[in-house]
């Protein structure tokens, strides 16, 4: 089992794909790093050689993977916070960031709904 920047890839996928399950590598850069460790794209996980891996390794060296990527993002999101930017108050309500709408969706930033009771009219009831 081939294991690259502390996660464990799939065996059973191809290396391009399998190299997406690491935080901050997507197909493309998969591609890339593929091409610049002359290793074949086709190849399964499992059928790796002890010198591809480390030439994967070598040519991911360039690039802010994993823990220190997530550390970073995190920063980031902390100094929008405390400079108190509508980015940063955003982030702290839980609510969407890059302008979506709130009325009816944004279900996943909000939760699931809360439900409100709705209080019936005193007037309603005297008949």
């Amino acid at each position: 089992m081939a294991r690259i920047a502390g996660v464990d890839l799939p065996k059973e996928k191809r290396v391009e794909i399998g190299l997406t399950y690491i935080y901050g590598i997507g197909l493309k850069r998969s591609q890339k790093i593929l091409a610049d460790a002359g290793v074949n794209p086709d190849v399964r996980v499992k059928d790796l050689t002890a010198d591809q891996e480390q030439a994967i390794r070598q040519a991911m060296s360039g690039y802010l993977v994993e823990g220190d990527l997530r550390r970073e993002v995190a920063l980031n999101v902390k100094s929008l916070q405390e400079m108190g930017c509508y980015r940063g108050l955003r982030h702290r309500k839980g609510l969407p960031v890059r302008g979506q709408r709130t009325k009816t969706n944004a279900r996943t930033r909000k939760g699931p709904r809360k439900l409100v009771a709705k209080s019936k009219s005193v007037n309603a009831n005297k008949k």
